[in-house]
Order: C-alpha cells, then sequence, then structure tokens
C-alpha cells in the first residue's frame, strides 16, 4: 500500500469520480476514508466521525457487523465464484432465493432475479416488464411511466426513467417512450397545492390523464421510489401509492416499486411498499441487501410474473448478467438478512429517525436557510436550503458545500446534492449518535 502522502498527491488525479466533474475532483480532492468501525469512518489524516450518509444508504448495520464479514470470508474458501446462467447455480444462492420469498412474502413477492446492484436492478425490471406484455399477446405494451425528481439509476433505462435533468441531459437521447408525472413532492410543485393529500390526488390524476393520452395499451409499467431519495427525501401522502396500485391495476399497467433504498427496513417498514400497505408486481433492490459490504442485487418478482413467465414455454429469460447470483454476494446477502432480522432493526430506525426529523425541525426554526424538512418514515431526512424562504429560491451550491464541509470538521459526514443536505445514517446507530449528527449540523449552519 503507498504512504499517506502518495495518496494525498494523487487523490483526484488519475480516477474520475461518479457524479461529479474530473476537474472538481482535482480542484476539491475527495476526502480519503481509510478505516471505519459501528457507525463512524476515519479519513487518512485520523479524523473519525459519524457517518450520517451511511455508506451511500446501504450500510444500514454499521461497519462491524462481524457476521457478514465471516460469511463472505467462509464463502470465499469454499466457492469464490459460479455462474447462475442456464445449467449452473451455486448453494448460496438458492439458499437466498428461499430466504428473500419468506421475507418479501406478505410484499406478494415470490421469486428472485439477481443483480449486481441497484441500477442492474432497475435496468432487469425494465426488461422483464416489457417481456412480460410480450408473452401475454400485448407487444405494443412498451411505455414506461414514472415520477419526475424520482431516481432509478444510471443505465439507459434507468436514467431514461429517471426524472432529473442531471442524469439524462448529457446522455440523450435515451430510451423512447418514457414519460414522467409530476411528484407528489408539497414543497414545490406545478399545482400550488400545499396540501399533502390534496396533492396526491392531484398527481393521480395526472397519471391517469397520462395514461389516457398516451393510450393504456401502450404502457409496460409504471416505477417509483416509495420514498424519493436522492431528489430530496420526498414521502407521498399515505393515499399515494394505493391510488397508483388501483389506477394500474384498472388499466393492464405493472407497478414496479424502486426498493433500491427503501428495501431492508430504512423506513421503519421492511419494504417501502409494505410502508404504504400496497403490493407490486416487481420490487428492485440492492444497496443493504449485503450491508454494502459485496456488489449485489435482487429484483423480486409477483404472482402476476411467476403466472406468466412460469406458465409459457416460450419464456426464455435472454437477460442477466456476469456476476448475478454470485455466490459470494449471496452469502454476504444470507447473513444480512439474518442480521437484519435479528436486529429488528425497522424499531431503531423509527425511533431514532424520528428523533432526527425533530431535531431537524428545530434547526429550522434556528436558522432562515433552511427552507423544508422532509422525512418522518425510519431514518432518511431531507433539508432542503433556499437563499430566500418567501420565494423559495435555492441556495448557491457554494453554500451547501460549506455546510458540508463545517458539518464534516465538527464530527459527521453528510451529503449535499444541489440545494438538499441528506441524511441517511445506519439503522443500529443510538440516541447519542443522533445528538452528536444534530450537534454537528447546528455547528454547520452556524458557519454561514
Amino acid at each position: 500500500m503507498k504512504d499517506s502522502n502518495f495518496l494525498k498527491a494523487q487523490n483526484g488525479r488519475l480516477m474520475w469520480h461518479p457524479m461529479t466533474s474530473p476537474q472538481d475532483s482535482i480542484d476539491t480532492p475527495p476526502k480519503i476514508i481509510t478505516e471505519s468501525t459501528g457507525v463512524s469512518i476515519t479519513d487518512i489524516d485520523g479524523h473519525t466521525l459519524i457517518d450520517a450518509v451511511g455508506g451511500l444508504w446501504n450500510v444500514n448495520l454499521g461497519y462491524s457487523c462481524q457476521p457478514v464479514k465471516d460469511a463472505i470470508a467462509a464463502q470465499l474458501d469454499k466457492l469464490p465464484y459460479y455462474s447462475t446462467f442456464r445449467g449452473t447455480s451455486n448453494d448460496a444462492a438458492i439458499e437466498l432465493s428461499y430466504e428473500l420469498a419468506e421475507f418479501f412474502e406478505p410484499d406478494g413477492m415470490a421469486r428472485s432475479f439477481f443483480t449486481s446492484g441497484g441500477s442492474d436492478s432497475v435496468e432487469t425490471s425494465l426488461r422483464l416488464a416489457r417481456q412480460y406484455h410480450k408473452l401475454r399477446g400485448e407487444p405494443g405494451r412498451v411505455k414506461f411511466l414514472s415520477l419526475k425528481k424520482g431516481y432509478h439509476g444510471t443505465h439507459i433505462g434507468g436514467a431514461s426513467v429517471n426524472g432529473n435533468a442531471n442524469f439524462r441531459t448529457a446522455y440523450e437521447p435515451l430510451l423512447p417512450g418514457c414519460f414522467h408525472i409530476p411528484a407528489p413532492y408539497t414543497y414545490r410543485n406545478p399545482f400550488n397545492e400545499s396540501d399533502p393529500e390534496k396533492l396526491a390526488q392531484l398527481c393521480a390524476s395526472a397519471l391517469e390523464d397520462e395514461i389516457a393520452f398516451q393510450g393504456a395499451n401502450t404502457i409496460a409499467a409504471f416505477i417509483m421510489e416509495p420514498i424519493l431519495g436522492a431528489g430530496g427525501v420526498i414521502p407521498p401522502h399515505k393515499s399515494f401509492m394505493p391510488m397508483v396500485r388501483e389506477i394500474c391495476d384498472r388499466n393492464g399497467i405493472l407497478l414496479i416499486t424502486d426498493e433500491v433504498i427503501t428495501g431492508y427496513g430504512r423506513t421503519g417498514a421492511w419494504s417501502g411498499a409494505r410502508l404504504w400497505g400496497i403490493q407490486p408486481d416487481m420490487m428492485c433492490t440492492a444497496k443493504a441487501i449485503t450491508n454494502g459490504y459485496f456488489p449485489f442485487g435482487a429484483v423480486m418478482l409477483g404472482h402476476k410474473m411467476v403466472d406468466t413467465f412460469e406458465n409459457n414455454p416460450d419464456a426464455k429469460i435472454g437477460h442477466g448478467y456476469t456476476y448475478s447470483g454470485h455466490p459470494v454476494g449471496a452469502a454476504a446477502a444470507l447473513a444480512c438478512l439474518a442480521e437484519t432480522k435479528r436486529l429488528n432493526v425497522i424499531d431503531n430506525a423509527a425511533a431514532r429517525g424520528t428523533q432526527l426529523f425533530d431535531g431537524c425541525k428545530k434547526l429550522q426554526a434556528k436558522y432562515e436557510v433552511i427552507g423544508d424538512v422532509r422525512g418522518g418514515h425510519g431514518l432518511m431526512t431531507g433539508m432542503e436550503l433556499v437563499s430566500d424562504r418567501d420565494t423559495k429560491k435555492p441556495v448557491d451550491p457554494a453554500v451547501g458545500m460549506k455546510v458540508q464541509e463545517a458539518t464534516y470538521q465538527a464530527g459527521v459526514m453528510v451529503r449535499v446534492s444541489g440545494p438538499n443536505l441528506i441524511l441517511s445514517p445506519p439503522l443500529v446507530l443510538n440516541e447519542q449518535d443522533v445528538n452528536t449528527i444534530l450537534s454537528a449540523l447546528d455547528a454547520g449552519f452556524s458557519s454561514l
């Protein structure tokens, strides 16, 4: 391993980083994280801080989950890799498919298709949605609907259903036939509606209007995050997803929930679908499935999908990844799922999430720059920063970065994306950890 002086000198020079420009990585070198324990990380200068980002929404069990580490090591000794393409399988992937079917049975899920991560899971769900309709004799159902402000990864299909221009414009033209409706985003929406329940109805009506305009018989699926994550932590009113489920059923459209963030307990429920009391046709999962310790994902498939594919001799799935069902990833997921259930992390996520949300609301009362605080469902909270509360004008990006840096120096890693400061800490943090996060945020905002 090279020494710290070498690493600092090369930082940002030879590696292009996601979600930023190469020049920015040179001008403002990234933090170099070298160690971790519990819910904390340590940088190359020995500065230890609480990770209120949870890796990237995925380290639900913290950095010291020994059962997952042990499972990875044991599987590497036993079988470090084998394919699950036609004709071969591995024992870890088979066992995981059984455990996931049991875990997601209340969501109506019955089968797994394994992937390498969240973007892969989204891409898989879009492809299988089109194939589902072809198998049923409706080959014209090829379009996809989604929410503005939604995030669905960075593959060509995921970027096409993404509702944020930052992930689209530089790569257009994207997949044709993808259309977006307004998100139930109370703080900013085209209806100027501040009542969440009324806004949910307006957005549901917009969905029906778009379906009527496009023609229901041309639409394959509607995909959405149960709580929009990267878009700024935007929870819909509790009535929204049940309305979406009914609209999709009435029009023969599949409903895909993107649970890459919301799956496995982050919302204070085991899935975002369960939080809102609906059963989707497919669920995209990844991130916390291995606690971030190994790249892995799973698309969960409901009974509509199962009945159509398993009762049709022409239903060959011409899709997959070299690492689909990777035995090390499957072993990690098995251990992670067992530990997630043993700790019953949804209870702590709900309690600590309420504490964090309430604390952020108090900071909003103290600092004019905080225009909106969103969350209240488990450990996912967003703070939208504005230069003027009356006009809701977003802050200059430099303001958010200044808050992020000052919070970092005060002992907490947070993430700023556009005008949004996003908090998604591990689900195993304690009451004092939350107080530390809030104190560091206070210091961050007082630096302005």
